[in-house]
């Protein structure tokens, strides 16, 4: 392939995407809830930014079980967020706009409602029992002591079948046999007619988890993994101009180049966590709060651009849909609010990868601090009770989930300081963050000193400038215990990232860039020596 051609179709390498949580973005009808109407409603707004794709959480039809992540339909919408139609016309719409739609979609378990899983369910003898993964037995007597993630046994009885299936998540959604060559045949016919559609890529929950052999505990890369990853990819994803990006928890370099192979055999990219956990005491859960070891985030992203540089691709986020607010976490949601925003932002975009931005971080939204009554995800509610129940106090529960809850994320996307932030002009289905008068859309969109125009520019220049694709990365400073600073450089140009990851003025050691370097984006209206960065100060220098 020349290097035209493989440029376009890697079209992701200079790309940015954009992640929609469809229930909190936008509602069109007044019902509380964000749907595809809503979002087609904003595509004016997304084309502004400038961003490539949007990714959509799960709108397939669903009994929102797992929020969306147990899907009873693959080829239908689920009526909370419209008709297949308005999915049709969002992909129109945002293709008219340059933009494309990346679908969420479950391989891995389907929906305990889902017609392939009531027919398997009948009979022994059923053409689909074999879709799910079965064990005999007897009943109160489980195959082996596997947990599921969400609590109790990974093991569900059927008296019709007299056998076990296995789950590895809610009791309602029961694993798929990928051992089944008629099930895979099902999968890939779906995709296609998905892309028939003219969708233009698909992000793959937990896809590690396909290949899993329970009568041998394994659940995250199996043995078959990457052999299934590589038909599912060549009867599918390499027919069409696509990007796909698998959720990996258990994945490492070595995986990711396998995952993420430049051949394309496998997925454009997949999403590993390893920084996501630094700060939790280690060996505990998300909960148990620990600083954050910034000279450890430092060396797990300095190891991931060395390791994947020409041999893979990383995905680069700070947020999705199950995270808490990064300017919140690490940054400052108070006094330097705007500021640490932006540094992040110039941190993140400048590396290579395929930058993500959840929907609401481009505005600088925030946690927030709810009364427990006032929260609606389950893992949230589950644990208050499950804390208290074990002896943490009430100030110490409330603290954790300030902090980690689902829903720091899910709050209603701020469009403006109108009532419910522009979000509904109904009853909205999570209350609204009460800083939405002060942080929206509506004050961001036409002040260039905004967040929102920081990652406006950004975007733009990732676009612009092979080197933010190309370039390969050099960490500076590594043992500063404040300055994140590190370079890009390809054969026509060299990228310069300074950040203070701190609250306070520190000392920079690094020499003053000379007269060919000039500076692209900072946080800060008024220029001043690198030898002194303010709180939170970033900025981004390039010779080309």
């Amino acid at each position: 392939m020349d290097k035209e051609k493989e440029r376009q179709s890697q079209w992701w390498k200079s790309a940015v995407i954009y992640q929609i949580y469809p229930r909190s973005f936008a509602d069109s009808n007044g019902d509380g809830i964000g749907d595809l109407r809503g979002i087609i409603s904003k595509l004016d707004y997304l084309e502004n930014l400038g961003i490539d794709a949007v990714w959509l959480s799960p709108v397939c039809k669903s009994p929102q079980d797992d929020n969306g992540y147990d899907i009873s339909d693959y080829q239908d919408i689920d009526p909370m967020f419209g008709t297949l139609e308005d999915m049709e016309e969002l992909i129109r719409e945002a293709g008219k706009r340059h933009i494309r739609i990346i679908m969420d979609l479950v391989l891995n378990h389907s929906s305990d409602e889902h017609h392939w899983f009531q027919e398997a369910r009948k009979s022994r003898e059923n053409p689909y029992h074999d879709y799910y993964v079965w064990r005999d037995g007897v009943e109160g007597i489980l195959p082996n002591d596997m947990r599921a993630a969400f609590g109790g046994p990974a093991w569900e009885w059927v008296p019709e079948v007299r056998q076990y299936y296995f789950h590895q998540f809610s009791v309602k959604q029961p694993d798929l046999n990928w051992e089944n060559p008629r099930l895979r045949r099902e999968i890939y016919d779906m995709i296609n007619w998905w892309t028939a559609k003219g969708v233009g890529g698909f992000r793959l929950d937990v896809i590690d988890q396909i290949a899993k052999e329970p009568d041998k505990k394994i659940t995250n890369n199996g043995p078959r993994l990457h052999e299934y990853l590589r038909e599912l990819s060549r009867e599918t994803f390499q027919k069409a101009d696509l990007v796909t990006v698998g959720e990996a928890w258990g994945a490492t370099i070595e995986l990711a180049k396998l995952y993420s192979n430049p051949d394309n055999s496998e997925l454009s990219m997949v999403f590993q966590f390893e920084h996501i956990g630094l700060d939790q005491v280690e060996g505990k859960e998300k909960w148990d709060l620990a600083p954050l070891p910034f000279l450890k985030l430092k060396e797990v992203f300095a190891r991931w651009q060395s390791g994947l540089h020409g041999k893979g691709w990383n995905s680069l986020f700070w947020n999705n849909h199950d995270l808490p607010r990064i300017v919140s976490r690490w940054g400052n949601d108070g006094e330097y609010r705007v500021e640490s925003a932006k540094m992040l932002a110039i941190l993140l975009h400048g590396l290579q990868g395929t930058p993500y931005i959840y929907q609401g971080e481009e505005l600088g939204m925030t946690n927030v601090q709810y009364e427990i009554e006032e929260y609606r995800d389950i893992e949230t509610l589950h644990l208050y009770e499950e804390r208290l129940e074990k002896g943490y106090s009430r100030e110490e529960v409330m603290r954790s989930i300030h902090a980690r809850s689902r829903d720091n994320a899910r709050t209603p996307m701020q469009w403006s300081d109108g009532d419910n932030a522009g979000f509904t002009e109904g009853e909205p289905w999570i209350k609204v963050n009460p800083n939405y008068r002060q942080i929206n859309a509506g004050r961001q969109v036409g002040d260039e000193d905004s967040v929102f125009s920081c990652y406006r520019n950004l975007i733009r220049f990732r676009r612009e400038y092979p080197v933010f694709a190309r370039g390969d990365f050099q960490m500076l400073l590594p043992e500063d215990e404040s300055i994140f600073a590190y370079t890009r450089e390809d054969e026509d140009s060299r990228l310069l990232v300074v950040c203070n990851f701190s609250g306070r003025t520190v000392h920079c050691p690094l020499e003053e860039p000379d007269d060919s370097m000039r500076l692209l984006i900072g946080n800060y209206r008024e220029k001043g020596p690198i030898s002194t960065l303010r709180p939170y100060e970033a900025r981004m220098y390039l010779n080309s």
